[in-house]
């Protein structure tokens, strides 16, 4: 469905009548969670997931797949916007192959950095607030799926937001 925009609101970064979206990998694209908690040292004392688990086989956060191809289809630009752990340099390779195992469409569209801020976007999807989410330029929707805030609600957000932006 190709989009129109009728008007820009003054801080977009709109580029050919396109969102710019950046998306966070883990707790969001991936299931970190279900990763960390089946680990066997999970509870563990001192134990330091983002250190010790391979991110190459999370599994995608349910929905994530068809969520993601739901915002491609509405012709946005679509990025992923993940943190590697510093400790663990593995995990850079390992985050670079599930995504091009997960969404290959993306492979070639990925930012890995500590502070979010700096992305320039329209909209940036995290589950997280302490690297740089809240002072992001455009619009911050914090994914809480426990609250609500899952990948029905980030869609159809996104989908009113191109609405109110962009005519059909």
């Amino acid at each position: 469905m190709e989009m129109k925009c009728v008007f820009q609101k003054k801080t977009t970064n709109m580029k050919n009548d396109k969102l710019i979206i950046h998306i966070d990998m883990d707790g969001v694209l991936a299931n970190f969670e279900k990763a960390m908690i089946e680990h066997p040292k999970y509870g563990t004392k001192g134990w330091k997931p983002d250190e010790e688990l391979d991110f190459s086989t999370f599994e995608p956060f349910p929905g994530s797949k068809e969520a993601v191809q739901e915002l491609l289809n509405m012709g946005h630009d679509i990025y992923i916007a993940s943190t590697a752990p510093w400790g663990n340099p593995k995990a850079w390779m390992q985050k670079r192959l599930w995504i091009e195992k997960h969404f290959p469409a993306l492979k070639r569209k990925v930012t890995l950095t500590h502070h979010k801020n700096l992305l320039i976007g329209d909209v940036l999807i995290d589950d997280t607030t302490y690297r740089g989410q809240k002072d992001f330029q455009g619009t911050f929707i914090h994914f809480k799926p426990n609250f609500g805030i899952d990948w029905p609600f980030v869609v159809q957000a996104v989908r009113n937001v191109t609405l109110l932006l962009c005519k059909q």
